[in-house]
């Protein structure tokens, strides 16, 4: 084997690299600042999201490879695709922050200084995720994704929900990581390499196959698929809303990353009759049985719970399309994007109404928001119709593309069964909507100025991409055009 000098390319990995020693730079204040003088916290990591940002405009439009080992292989990729998820990651982050500052206070959750050191490492991590050109790698950043959701679920202690919440969350989380790297290590003994474009060059027989299966269970948990989402709807509604909003986004999307470059870099597209079909199987499940059970529940975090359980299955579409249409990747940054700003500007909206109740609040806990709040319910009305697809919105376009690519690639029956998934979901949707508008009650939503920014920056997000769709299109489009040089590097 020829070897060559490593190469590493700092500036190329600068965003991540950012919000990493950010999240250190917290722990370090932690130490030295007392509790009551911690109230910096927020703005301060703010701060560091918002120059990660502006380090990623500032790397735009590299395509290169750089970590590259001894051996000639690089870890990790930087092209426009890590650069459009490092936006969605990094907005996450900074709208997750916004709505965090005034929901610790009251709900009493002592250890905030702890969150925002948390959520930094967790955003580095699935910014790590869609960088990662090694099975290795990707283990690792799903493990940096994960661990600090872990505790987070749990930082409302001694809440027993969350308690129970974060522990769920991680007895699963470590259960669906066994299969992970047993995935990993049949790959690497089929392949002789955990690069995933070497792991492409040598993929074959049932020992390859049988690695990429259980690498594609480790993944599916982390999304939220049918029949690995069980841990969904009792984490989401265990732990404290604000962590709830920004995993529902974050850790989907992240697995999203990492499942799409993984489809596109180690699989070659001779293994894609293998592949494709139970792909588009669990798309189809997780998209009905999310919206089938989703009418049946009676809080509204576990409603968006099996809601995000849906949404997932909708991305699934996508990647099921990757081998026979060049718009999938496209069509999944798109949605996801959309998502971003439709998911967390609701989550947003049921902390305003949690915040004036005793805690989680049901379906029929918003009669009458209309009457008592017009504006909150007009607007959280939209994010519903946006969830559900309707045209103008953000998730109508999101749903467009995702299906054009199915039928592009002659998955036409899986489009069929999203359309009937996206009808079924109206019912619960628009149940909410009819309660806020149509129902008197006692419903009102706070007043908190932070939360409020947030849901604005998500509804400008949401309208934006609706109404004028053309401009995000061509964004996602332009971020999956990646050199052929990067793609094959090592």
């Amino acid at each position: 084997m020829e070897f060559t000098a490593p190469d590493f390319n700092i500036f190329y990995v600068l965003p991540v690299t950012i919000v990493s020693l950010w999240g250190i730079l917290v722990m370090i204040a932690d130490m030295i600042y007392p509790r009551e003088k911690q109230g910096f916290m927020p703005t301060f990591a703010a701060i560091g999201l918002i120059l990660a940002v502006a380090a990623n405009l500032l790397i735009w439009g590299v395509s290169d490879a750089t970590f590259t080992s001894v051996s000639g292989n690089s870890m990790l990729i930087i092209d426009k695709y890590v650069h459009y998820l490092n936006f969605i990651f990094l907005g996450t982050g900074l709208l997750t922050v916004l709505i965090s500052s005034s929901y610790l206070i009251d709900e009493e959750i002592t250890e905030s200084t702890e969150f925002y050191m948390l959520l930094l490492f967790s955003v580095a991590g699935m910014m790590l995720m869609g960088m990662a050109n090694d099975l290795i790698l990707i283990f690792i950043s799903l493990e940096l994704l994960s661990i600090p959701l872990y505790v987070m679920c749990g930082i409302a202690r001694p809440d027993q929900k969350s308690e129970e919440s974060a522990m769920k969350y991680f007895l699963l989380g470590a259960f669906a990581s066994g299969f992970l790297v047993f995935g990993i290590a049949l790959l690497y003994g089929s392949t002789g390499s955990t690069s995933l474009p070497v792991v492409a060059a040598n993929f074959d027989g049932a020992l390859s196959m049988a690695g990429l299966a259980l690498f594609l269970v480790g993944l599916a948990f982390k999304v939220g698929a049918v029949p690995f989402h069980m841990w969904t709807p009792d984490v989401y509604q265990g732990a404290p809303t604000v962590v709830t909003a920004f995993m529902s986004v974050g850790a989907k999307v992240g697995g999203f990353a990492a499942m799409i470059r993984f489809f596109t870099l180690a699989v070659p597209e001779s293994a894609a009759s293998v592949w494709v079909l139970p792909v588009a199987v669990i798309a189809a499940i997780t998209m009905l049985l999310g919206n089938i059970v989703a009418i049946s529940q009676s809080t509204m975090k576990r409603v968006l719970a099996y809601s995000s359980i849906a949404h997932g299955g909708y991305i699934l579409m996508a990647v099921a399309a990757i081998p026979d249409s060049a718009e999938a990747v496209s069509g999944a940054l798109t949605y996801m994007m959309a998502y971003m700003f439709t998911n967390i500007g609701a989550f947003a909206i049921v902390m305003l109404v949690e915040n004036q109740t005793d805690g989680e609040t049901t379906i029929e806990d918003y009669k009458g928001l209309a009457k008592n709040n017009f504006v909150v319910a007009l607007v959280l009305a939209y994010f519903m119709f946006s969830l559900i697809g309707m045209p103008l919105t953000g998730g109508f376009i999101g749903k467009f593309v995702v299906f054009k690519a199915a039928i592009d690639a002659n998955l036409v029956w899986l489009t069929v069964l999203g359309v009937i998934a996206s009808a079924i979901s109206a019912y619960y949707y628009l149940r909410v909507v009819f309660y806020m508008f149509m129902h008197d009650g006692e419903a009102t939503a706070a007043s908190v100025r932070p939360i409020q920014a947030a849901i604005a920056i998500a509804l400008v997000g949401t309208a934006a991409i609706g109404f004028t769709p053309g401009p995000w299109i061509d964004f996602a489009q332009d971020a999956v055009m990646i050199a052929a040089e990067v793609l094959f590097a090592g």
